[in-house]
């Protein structure tokens, strides 16, 4: 089994569901005693997010790949960036390592094609959502057709994430208020998928909630991974 090392705390909570999926799944494959080799690096997010907010990409980057460096040279064979808003940043994080980083947007688009589905709705911070590092790999490499709300839905979706999802709250409201925007973007857009373009949105958000395909971008990044530590 190769050794993952984790870029993680972007926030911490999703990083701590990262943790438990890696290991459930490689008990899973391999059953007994078995759980999966993993380094972690774990970022204090507000110093990722006040970068974020302030437009200072350069700046996070150099934190990842920093971090990315130290992981390698303490035996990681694989990385994973334990989100999907810092894929903005997977090409910087790639060139300061020798080790291959295993892309959540490559794994999340393998199971919307493999599923049938063609025009799914992106729920993810405004970064993601707004910017084209990942809606662009959807579409130019995976021949998808990305939808994503509209500026109002677009604000909620993201106010959600991080005044309440990253903060470990759990909001019925705020449930409600995106299924509500799933079921306007199937009425107007013609949606027929939901990516959960946010690794924190499957505490709130999941299959159960609707009747349409729904991609928990978590699960599969790290099925993804697995998948890699274990060839």
């Amino acid at each position: 089994m190769k050794t993952l090392g984790l870029l993680g705390g972007m926030s911490w909570e999703s990083t701590a569901i990262y943790y438990r999926l890696l290991n459930e799944i490689v008990r899973k494959r391999l059953g007994g005693l078995h759980s999966a080799k993993l380094l972690l690096w774990s970022f204090d997010f507000a110093e990722i997010a006040e970068r974020q907010h302030e437009g200072d990409w350069q700046g996070a980057g150099v934190l990842l790949a920093e971090a990315a460096r130290g992981l390698e040279a303490a035996g990681a064979q694989g990385l994973l960036v334990c989100t999907n808003t810092m894929h903005k940043l997977a090409d910087e994080v790639q060139a300061a390592v020798s080790i291959p980083l295993i892309h959540i947007a490559d794994a999340t688009a393998v199971a919307v094609k493999d599923a049938g589905v063609k025009r799914p709705a992106l729920l993810a911070t405004r970064f993601t959502m707004e910017q084209d590092f990942y809606k662009g790999r959807l579409a130019g490499k995976y021949g998808l057709q990305p939808v994503v709300p509209d500026q109002a839905g677009r604000d909620m979706v993201h106010r959600v994430i991080y005044d309440e999802l990253c903060q470990g709250i759990v909001s019925g409201p705020s449930k409600a208020a995106y299924i509500d925007e799933v079921d306007r973007l199937r009425r107007d857009e013609r949606i027929d998928g939901v990516i959960m373009g946010c690794t924190k949105i499957t505490m709130l958000i999941g299959q159960p909630d609707f009747d349409i395909p729904v991609f928990d971008t978590t699960r599969l990044h790290a099925e993804a991974a697995v998948e890699f530590a274990l060839s």
